[in-house]
C-alpha cells in the first residue's frame, strides 16, 4: 500500500477512535448526571422535598420534621380517587410486607391534593378502611399549604370539572425519603411490590 494511503488510513482510524471516545464520554457523563439528579446529588441538594406546613388526620399541625429519623414513602393523591390511589396504597402494603423487618423503620405518608373534600376526619376514615396499610399518615391543609407541599415535591395536580362530581388529575410517583428527611429515590407507580422492595433495600443499604 502506498505510504500516502497508509497515512490516510491511519488518520481515519485515529479520527474514528477520537469520535467514539467523545461519544462514550458524553453518554457516560449524561447517564451519571441523570443518576445524580435522580438521587439528589448533582448539586448536593435534594432533587425533591423540602419545607411544608400541613395537618395530619388527627388535626395536628405537622411540618417536614415528621420525616426525620425514619424512612418515608411519600405519595400524593386524594380519597375520591377511583383507582390509582387505592391501588398504590395496597401495593405499598405489599411492598412493606416483602421488606420484612426492614419495614419496621418505614412510614407511609399520604398527602391529599384535594383539601376541599379531604378534611382530617375524611382522611382518617379513608385510611382506616379495610385493605389499606395500617399506620398510614394522612396529610392535608389549606389549598395554599397543599400547593406549596406539592411544589417542593414536584408533584403535579389539577382539578377537573365543577360541582360535587369534580375529580383530580395528579402525578403517581412515590418518593422515598431518608431518615434525614432528604430525597433518596422515586418509585414509579407501575414498578410493582417486588421491584419496589428491591429498590428500597438497595437504597437503605447505602444509607
Amino acid at each position: 500500500m502506498p505510504r500516502r494511503s497508509i497515512f490516510l488510513f491511519a488518520g481515519a482510524c485515529c479520527a474514528i477512535a477520537i469520535a467514539l471516545a467523545t461519544v462514550t464520554v458524553v453518554v457516560v457523563t449524561g447517564r451519571d448526571r441523570a443518576q445524580a439528579v435522580a438521587e439528589g446529588t448533582a448539586t448536593g441538594q435534594p432533587a425533591v422535598g423540602g419545607p411544608f406546613q400541613l395537618v395530619n388526620q388527627d388535626g395536628q399541625a405537622v411540618d417536614q420534621t415528621m420525616l426525620d429519623g425514619r424512612w418515608s414513602l411519600v405519595f400524593f393523591g386524594f380519597t375520591y380517587c377511583p383507582d390509582f390511589c387505592p391501588t398504590t396504597l395496597t401495593s405499598l402494603e405489599a411492598t412493606r410486607t416483602l421488606l420484612g423487618s426492614a419495614a419496621d423503620d418505614l412510614q407511609i405518608v399520604f398527602v391529599s391534593i384535594d383539601p376541599e373534600r379531604d378534611t382530617p376526619r375524611a382522611l382518617k376514615d379513608y385510611l382506616s378502611s379495610d385493605g389499606f396499610p395500617p399506620g398510614v399518615i394522612g396529610l392535608t391543609g389549606t389549598p395554599e399549604q397543599v400547593a406549596d407541599a406539592a411544589k417542593v415535591y414536584r408533584a403535579y395536580f389539577q382539578k377537573v370539572g365543577d360541582g360535587e362530581d369534580y375529580t383530580m388529575n395528579h402525578s403517581l410517583t412515590v418518593y422515598l425519603m431518608g431518615p434525614d428527611g432528604q430525597f433518596r429515590s422515586a418509585l414509579g407507580h407501575d414498578l410493582g411490590p417486588e421491584r419496589s422492595a428491591q429498590l428500597i433495600q438497595r437504597v437503605m443499604a447505602r444509607g
